[in-house]
């Protein structure tokens, strides 16, 4: 049994039980208070650069599975968690957790004092931390050196253009670190998906012939990406699109408004948003550091359509003028409740209308 430590950019330790990977790592320590879907959160690669403390007392009892990933790799930085199940009993499960955390290189901690933790980033807000074997030198001196959004972003996204399914609408990801439930959802909703990379050519994009544009969401601080910006706000004036957490931001920031940091984040699948033009209450999955600054937005521009109930965080505008659409949770919803799948629905619905009434109009 190999000892662990999680240091803290504070001074505070957090010694458990290494699993995984035997190597040493450096990530934003943060927290998701869901009760199932490890390995949905393991595998999404908005988690890419953070230590993800997983706060349900146990994990791993129903395995790892073939159909529950969000993407091909573990894109964790590192994992911490309390009670760690090697025995699984699912008639799906294929691994453990022990397992795959080995066979992607991601080092983690078990029998960790999780409440605890959680209490200290509650009180400090998300801080930095490193993953490391006990040392014999407790005056040890730690980095703490995190990638920039571009560096994560390069990491997870896809390389070149991928296409699925066979639909007649065909819609454009334009991936910052997509999840594989958007794609499947939008197959099944009827439309051919081309996935392009974040940094693909506006031009390149026009020449697929979308009949409507996802934004993905991805990791890190979406201010890091003004680069992009031009070429988002371009590309929403030209389709109809619809922004996902990253991509809200994105084209937030892209008509000017500003993002701030969360003091330790959303990222649950119990996250209550309140619809503003219906006052409903949808319970939401969530994952995501940063918020939309709610004074920034010019509101002549973007109506607001959804709030978070806790903290009256801006969750979803919509333009007064074009056909784009933002939301800061995951109404795609893996893992956590499916309240706001309708939105993936409605935009589909709204993307064959528009692409039949500008045929009838070429009649």
């Amino acid at each position: 049994m190999t000892k662990g430590q999680l240091v803290l950019e504070t001074g505070e330790v957090f010694s458990g039980e290494w699993i995984g990977y035997r190597g040493e790592c450096v990530g934003e320590v943060v927290f998701n208070t869901s009760m199932t879907g490890y390995q949905e959160m393991l595998t999404d690669p908005s988690y890419a650069g953070q230590i993800i403390t997983l706060t349900y007392p146990i994990i791993g009892t129903y395995g790892i599975n073939q159909e529950d990933s969000e993407s091909n790799h573990l894109q964790v930085a590192g994992v911490i968690m309390n009670d760690l199940c090697e025995e699984p009993n699912h008639f799906q499960s294929q691994a453990t957790v022990t397992e795959i955390l080995k066979k992607h290189r991601i080092s983690g901690l078990k029998n960790v004092d999780t409440r605890s933790l959680v209490v200290a980033i509650r009180k400090h807000g998300t801080i930095k931390g490193k993953l490391v074997l006990e040392k014999p030198f407790p005056d040890y001196k730690h980095e703490f050196i995190l990638s920039d959004a571009k560096k994560l972003v390069q990491q997870v996204a896809v390389t070149s253009m991928v296409q699925t399914g066979a639909g007649s609408c065909h819609i454009v990801i334009v991936d910052f670190g997509y999840k594989k439930s958007m794609v499947h959802f939008l197959v099944n909703e009827g439309c051919k998906v081309t996935i392009v990379p974040y940094h693909y050519d506006i031009e390149a994009i026009k020449a697929l012939n979308p009949d409507g544009i996802l934004i993905s969401n991805g990791p890190g601080n979406p201010s890091e990406l003004q680069i992009y910006f031009p070429k988002i706000r371009a590309v929403a004036e030209s389709f109809p699109t619809l922004g996902i957490c990253l991509g809200h931001q994105l084209i937030a920031l892209a008509y000017g408004a500003k993002t701030e940091k969360l003091p330790f984040g959303h990222r649950g699948a119990n996250h209550p948003v309140k619809d503003l033009q219906t006052g409903k209450i949808n319970i939401t999955a969530q994952n995501h550091g940063y918020v939309v600054n709610r004074e920034s937005v010019n509101e002549s521009v973007f109506q607001l359509t959804f709030q978070h109930v806790h903290d009256n965080s801006v969750e979803g505008m919509k333009h007064k003028q074009l056909p784009i659409t933002t939301v800061q949770f995951h109404p795609e919803a893996h893992p956590g409740p499916r309240d706001t799948t309708y939105i993936l629905t409605d935009f589909v619905q709204q993307v064959k209308q528009l692409k039949e009434e500008y045929l009838w109009e070429k009649v």
